[in-house]
Formats: structure tokens, C-alpha cells, sequence
């Protein structure tokens, strides 16, 4: 039987692991996942290092930390940027095959820096100089301030990994913010080829706000929709983009997709399918960011299509009209999970600085 796994890929969908820690590096469990699960790139993120630090595989790095003098924020830096460079050359082999496409690690900027345009500039592009790699991304949030960050990020030919993306009209932005940035990279001079993004849509997160205000409402019947209308739009916005004037422009001169990434595909709700977020969102030159868990599950029982999504584009916007006649805002809905998304990475940040800081004075 065909790993569905491998069947997604066939279908269009790249396969990336939400997930990265020095002990799956160094214990060749990475290295497994890409030869027997079709896993083409990875994603970190505060809340991944946060708990991938506490584990003791990190003591000798952490005592290294502590002798060379590091604060807890150069070590963190040190530490997470020295394990994206060491997956990053595990996958520079998928890197090279896929002309750029695959092959990617991705490194977030300090969530403390979501609402500040200039600093988030300058760490990225410090990430950028310290895992020198060719195939990292760096990591932003389409936060307000993060767009013109995208653009200027964009521009110095650097490719960046948009994230915690909730509502449709922020992708919009996103897009327009990824266009400009490669409009400033080509008067830059640089090669267009080479610049890669992808614009992270959070999809489980959706369902739990929107469903607990239907029950509240007294419309259960609606629940455990949303999600799945919400990336299904978003994925239309992007055929809708690259059908434009406007990209074939950018395309002419060497330009590449910023690729819709569903992100937050584990499900939350237990009396749902666990593949539900992966098999319900099949379709060409997608990315489905996935935990471990969810990953085994779909090549485990996933029944894969061949496209779950472009058919569904008409009954998505159906869905999403029946939503609003329900009492549900969703503009409300995905503000408010920006702001909490942002909270959460920066709560996870603060909790990783303190207990390194803790480790690195236990270390002296």
C-alpha cells in the first residue's frame, strides 16, 4: 500500500515537520523522517524550543554557553541557530532537487519584536548571517508591523516564512507585502530564483474559538467547519493572485510562489478525525506543517485525495456567509487569535529566556 504520506506529495502537498530539536539531528531521526515519511522541510517556533531546551541533550550545550560569558538571549540565538543550520544541510540534498522549493528550515524571529517593524528587520536579518545557510527561512509574523518587515526582508533577497496567519484579508496583505518585496529585490539586482516564501495559515486554532461561540449560540451543527472554509478561501486568494497581471510581471522575471502553508494541522477537538486537517486540505503547490503525531497518524489511516480543496472553494464561501448568519464574526474571531498567537510565543519565549538563564547560572 502507498504511504499516504508519499501520496500527498504526489498530489502536490509538501510535507514539512512542525518540530526540530539537536537530538532528533543528531540521532538520525530527521534524517528517518525525510527517507520514510516524505518529510521535505521543518518549521520551529518559541513554543518548539521552549520545551526542545529543557531536555538535558542541551546541558553541554548550555555549559558552553555559560563558559563563553552568553546571556540567556545570545544562547538561546546560538543554540537554535547552530541546530537550523545542522537541518538545514540534512535537507540540502531535497534543496538542490527540488530547485529551492523544498529543502527548508525555518527560524523565527523573538515574538517580542511582533509589533516592532525595524527590530524585526534587524533579527532577521542577523538569523540570516548566523545560520548561513541558503536554504533557511526566516520566520515573521503578518502582524501590522510585520508586513512592511516582509517587504524589506523580501528585498534583500532573504526568503522569509510568513506566519500566524488567521483571516483571509491578512493574507491579502501578506501577499501584497511578498509582491513589493520581490518588485524591491529585482531593482536590488537580485535573483528572483532564488527567493522563496510561504505564508503560514493557522487552521485548528479557528475551529476552537469559532465553535466554542457556536455552542454559545445554541448552532452546534456548525461546528468543526470553520477551519477548513477559512484555508480553503485562503488557497482561492492564492490561485487568485497568481492568475493576476500583476504576478505574471514579478513571474517573468524569475519570481516564485509564496505557497499557502497550512500550519496548526493537529487536532484539538478529540471527537474529530485525526488527519482531518491534512486529508481536507489536499491541492497543488500547498505546504501542510505538521507535528509528529498528526504526521504518523495520516501515514498510519490517511485516505488522501487527489484535491480536497479546489472543488470545495464555492461551499467554503457558502459556509462562511451561513457562519455570519449565525452570529459568528469571523474578522473578530481571527483578530482576536492574532493577538492570542503572538501572546502565546511570547509567554513560551519568556518561560525559555528564564530557564536558561537558570541553566546557564546552575552551568558557572
Amino acid at each position: 500500500m502507498t504511504n499516504p504520506l508519499a501520496t500527498a506529495t504526489a498530489n502536490g502537498v509538501s510535507i514539512w515537520l512542525d518540530d526540530l530539536s539537536r537530538e532528533r539531528i543528531e540521532s538520525g531521526n530527521l534524517k528517518h523522517l525525510i527517507e520514510n515519511y516524505s518529510v521535505r522541510g521543518v518549521t520551529t517556533n518559541p513554543s518548539i524550543f521552549a520545551a526542545a531546551l529543557k531536555d538535558p541533550f542541551y546541558s553541554k550545550a548550555l555549559a558552553a554557553e555559560a563558559a563563553k560569558g552568553s546571556d540567556a538571549l545570545q544562547a538561546i540565538v546560538n543554540i537554535t541557530s547552530t541546530d537550523v543550520a545542522a537541518a538545514c544541510d540534512i535537507f540540502r540534498g531535497i534543496y538542490d532537487s527540488s530547485n529551492g522549493v523544498d529543502g527548508r528550515v525555518s527560524i523565527e524571529v523573538e515574538p517580542g519584536l511582533a509589533f516592532d517593524t525595524e527590530a524585526t528587520i534587524a533579527q532577521a536579518l542577523e538569523l540570516y548571517q548566523l545560520v548561513d545557510r541558503e536554504n533557511v527561512m526566516i520566520k515573521i509574523p503578518a502582524t501590522k508591523a510585520g508586513l512592511p518587515a516582509i517587504t524589506a526582508v523580501t528585498a534583500a533577497g532573504i526568503s522569509v516564512n510568513v506566519t500566524l496567519i488567521f483571516s483571509v484579508e491578512r493574507y491579502h496583505e501578506v501577499m501584497d507585502a511578498y509582491f513589493e518585496g520581490l518588485r524591491q529585490a529585482k531593482a536590488n539586482g537580485k535573483d528572483l530564483g532564488k527567493i522563496h516564501s510561504v505564508a503560514s495559515f493557522f487552521v485548528s486554532r479557528v475551529d476552537t474559538e469559532v465553535d466554542k461561540r457556536l455552542i454559545a449560540l445554541g448552532q452546534p451543527e456548525l461546528k468543526s467547519k470553520a477551519a477548513l472554509a477559512n484555508a480553503r478561501l485562503a488557497y482561492a486568494a492564492f490561485l487568485e493572485r497568481i492568475s493576476s497581471d500583476e504576478w505574471r510581471e514579478l513571474e517573468a522575471a524569475g519570481a516564485r510562489y509564496q505557497r499557502p502553508l497550512m500550519a496548526s494541522t493537529g487536532v484539538k477537538d478529540p471527537a474529530l478525525p485525526d488527519t482531518l486537517y491534512v486529508t481536507e486540505l489536499i491541492a497543488k503547490n500547498l505546504v501542510n506543517t505538521m507535528p509528529e503525531k498528526t504526521m504518523m497518524a495520516t501515514a498510519d489511516h490517511g485516505v488522501v485525495p487527489q484535491d480536497s480543496i479546489t472543488d470545495n472553494i464555492p461551499a467554503a464561501k457558502a459556509f462562511m456567509a451561513e457562519l455570519s448568519g449565525a452570529g459568528v464574526d469571523i474578522v473578530e474571531v481571527t483578530n482576536l487569535l492574532e493577538e492570542e498567537g503572538v501572546e502565546k510565543f511570547i509567554i513560551s519565549w519568556n518561560e525559555l529566556v528564564e530557564s536558561v538563564a537558570s541553566a546557564l547560572e546552575a552551568a558557572k
